[in-house]
């Protein structure tokens, strides 16, 4: 699944004026000791009868305090912004609510949604990343309890059949870019039908890493210049035949999930909640059984390229705040404990243990994580997981999520081939002075 969803501008508009308009600047109900009577307080979550997280991480809260129910409330996750909004507004939104990642954290935050957690983020380790994205003014309005970031799986038995060498930790993109039309050409040599690389529709696909890993990048700034030589790169990439064309993607509505899983593709730039997504389809047969592993992603140059350094990727958390309308001191308190939980060692290494990469990655976690059935267990794969500098896609701003909807525009011209990358970035900057910026 992917873990940024595009929303139109006028969708980010409505939500600011309707939390607007129900905000409320009052502080929580003063806490109390933990409650020793029974007591539940409501979670929200999506897609309930396959995404196991919400339901792990309240069995393990409730096992930790059996008083304690964690009720949960489902929404749709194509639409779960726009059904919390409502909820919000109606004042039917559960206790503990998901920040899914940092595209709208400015809007909740702005219109008075989400109570300050500042005392539980202080507590929390070195260990949990991302807690900076939910600061604002020197308070923390959520914590978050996974941290997805963006790797290069890869699949070792294409690359053998194709003679190439596998990924070492220390490629460029213009190494990566090599390497697909190498693999298309060995692969076509050898009989297969399969291509180098894949890369899905998605603009995060081309934009996240251009934000991330150029010096000076800013989205914010309106100045969209650095995406150039990634654009560059991909529309090099469709035209020799190393991967997909975008117009094939949409058109034929692929998946990345079945052109890696059903190998027809040796390569796939994706998040790493696409582990445990593979794990499953190998055991139901949605995707083939091969040799595969992750590793870093290409880099903008061989600075952070190696295993001896940090390589620089991207990937919003997914966090967890509270609904400042509790009115019962027990619940605040019990809700707080709960965003605790969520966030320390003890829950990451439930969510590891069903393939999910939480947020905390201490070495325990890390342990559990690679000790599953399926899990690549090479020493890339651990360093590609483990060690990364994981930038926000979605930065925190007023403006995020209508520059994001500008630079999906310009993500379908290039690749569609309707406009040139330099056009293509002019009428973008355009657009986002005069709709978002100076609005």
């Amino acid at each position: 699944m992917k873990r940024t969803f595009a929303a139109a501008l006028g969708v980010a508009t409505a939500i600011t004026l309707v939390l607007a308009g129900c905000s409320s600047e009052e502080d929580l109900p003063e806490a109390k000791p933990f409650p020793t009577g029974p007591v539940t307080i409501s979670l929200a979550g999506w897609s309930l009868s396959t995404t196991p997280e919400f339901k792990t991480l309240a069995d393990g809260f409730k096992a930790l305090h059996p008083n304690v129910t964690v009720e949960l409330k489902e929404y749709d996750a194509a639409n779960y912004d726009t059904q919390m909004t409502a909820d919000l507004a109606a004042g039917t939104a559960p206790d503990v609510y998901v920040l899914k990642n940092l595209k709208n954290f400015t809007t909740y935050q702005d219109g008075g949604q989400l109570a300050d957690v500042s005392d539980v983020a202080s507590k929390l380790g070195n260990t949990v990343g991302g807690l900076s994205g939910y600061q604002v003014n020197g308070k923390s309005y959520a914590v978050p309890y996974r941290q997805d970031s963006w790797v290069l799986y890869y699949d070792k038995d294409l690359f053998d059949q194709a003679k190439v060498a596998y990924p070492d930790g220390s490629w460029t993109w213009d190494d990566y870019a090599k390497k697909a039309k190498e693999l298309t050409t060995g692969l076509k040599a050898a009989g297969s039908t399969a291509v180098g690389t894949y890369q899905h529709s998605w603009q995060s696909t081309v934009q996240g890493f251009a934000l991330a890993q150029t010096a000076g990048a800013s989205l914010e700034s309106g100045n969209f210049s650095y995406v150039k030589p990634y654009y560059n790169r991909v529309t090099d990439l469709q035209a020799s035949g190393a991967q997909p064309n975008f117009g094939t993607v949409t058109t034929n509505k692929l998946t990345y999930q079945a052109q890696f899983g059903k190998q027809s593709a040796a390569m796939l730039p994706m998040g790493t909640w696409y582990i445990a997504t593979l794990i499953k389809q190998r055991s139901t047969g949605d995707a083939n059984k091969f040799n595969w592993g992750i590793a870093p992603a290409p880099q903008f140059d061989s600075s952070t390229t190696g295993t001896s350094k940090t390589p620089v990727t991207f990937g919003d958390p997914t966090g967890l705040g509270i609904n400042p309308a509790i009115s019962d001191g027990g619940k605040v308190t019990v809700a707080k404990e709960f965003l605790a939980y969520a966030a320390g060692e003890a829950a990451a290494k439930a969510l590891a243990g069903i393939g999910i990469t939480p947020a905390n990655t201490s070495d325990a976690v890390a342990a559990t994580f690679f000790a599953l059935d399926g899990v690549p267990g090479d020493a890339l794969s651990k360093f590609a997981w483990s060690k990364h500098d994981t930038k926000p896609e979605n930065p925190v701003s007023k403006h995020t999520a209508g520059l994001q909807n500008v630079l999906n525009t310009l993500h379908s011209a290039v690749l569609s081939n309707s406009k040139g990358i330099d056009d293509a970035i002019t009428a973008a900057q355009t657009q986002a002075k005069n709709e978002v910026l100076n609005q």
